[in-house]
């Protein structure tokens, strides 16, 4: 049984332009990069009041090796007599169909789905995401950092099986409904980003066949040792300075990144190219913003922002930002 702490009154109106449906969704996966796959995927339907409807869960063989193996549990040998993805994306998508995809992080979450369907020859029933950290953000809540486990002790929710997609999606489900109340009760706007499916797909590598070790960092993460560099076209806009916090991004505002990310960093790149700023692979006094989930670590371009005083942000507040890019300014 779910404990709804915050519980809204039986008086508040519930907001008309609130989703009807919910699929609150945790997938484990081979990696983090373009070409890996899913693992293990669980989904929770929620009603429109965030009420469980039911559960759903599912090992994948990803037909290649499972990677971290440390962090979700599953050998190769545990998952040679699971389903491929092909043989569970029908199931997988009448859990999505009509809902709003719930995650932690969602755009990860997304992006793996994405891909697995694209890759299948199939598109996923998703229109719109909703990322737990960004609503925990809208509501102020004080967490400690963006952690799963961290939300979850905010809201008296007990995790059994960390890095266990169905037990990461009830996880998320219990600290879900009490913020959506309380979204609910203080009027706050839900953070819903559209979906865009793919809708083609080729592999640009070859499968990572028996990569166990020496692909990762100590946090689960693809080391950035092996990521080949990209040239990207220059941007079209000229550099309009620094941010500033509480106030929007510019098109032309020049970002580098530091350290380690949850969304792979070519994705992270992509976006920002996509809004119209210019990635950065230095950092200078030139830098607009520089976005690390580290800020204590003592990476180069972490001294060099404290050196020229750049500002900085986590992944989680520069996915927000991006949601609102400014136009460049017209000469």
């Amino acid at each position: 049984m779910l404990e709804d702490h915050q519980t809204a009154p039986s008086t508040t109106p519930w907001p008309a332009a609130y989703p009807q449906g919910y699929a609150v969704v945790d997938v484990e996966t081979t990696g983090l990069a373009r070409d890996d796959r899913i693992v293990s995927a669980a989904v929770y339907r929620l009603d429109a009041r965030g009420e469980v409807e039911d559960h759903w869960y599912t090992m994948v063989n990803p037909e290649r090796d499972p990677g971290p193996v440390w962090i979700h549990g599953l050998t190769s040998d545990v998952l040679e007599g699971a389903p491929l993805f092909p043989e569970i994306a029908e199931e997988f998508a009448s859990r999505l169909d009509g809902r709003v995809l719930v995650a932690h992080n969602a755009v990860f979450d997304w992006s793996m789905i994405a891909r697995e369907y694209a890759r299948a020859e199939r598109e996923a029933p998703v229109r719109q995401r909703l990322c737990t950290i960004a609503l925990s953000k809208e509501l102020g809540l004080p967490l400690a950092n963006h952690k799963l486990e961290s939300l979850a002790a905010h809201f008296g929710v007990v995790q059994q099986r960390a890095h266990h997609a169905l037990d990461d999606a009830r996880v998320l489900a219990e600290a879900f409904r009490p913020s959506l109340r309380a979204a609910a009760r203080e009027g706050v706007r839900l953070p819903l980003l559209e979906c865009r499916p793919l809708t083609e797909w080729t592999d640009r590598a070859a499968p990572r066949i028996g990569r166990q070790s020496g692909g990762y960092s100590s946090g689960g993460y693809p080391s950035g040792s092996w990521r080949p560099s990209r040239k990207r076209p220059a941007c079209p806009y000229p550099n309009p300075g620094r941010y500033e916090p509480g106030k929007q991004l510019k098109q032309g505002m020049r970002i580098a990144f530091s350290g380690d990310t949850s969304v792979e960093r070519d994705l992270l790149e992509d976006r920002a190219v996509e809004a119209g700023l210019h990635v950065a692979t230095s950092l200078s006094r030139l830098t607009s913003l520089l976005v690390t989930n580290d800020p204590d670590s003592g990476t180069s371009k972490v001294v060099k922002a404290r050196q020229f005083g750049t500002p900085v942000v986590d992944e989680a507040a520069f996915g927000q930002l991006l949601r609102d890019v400014e136009p460049a300014s017209k000469a």
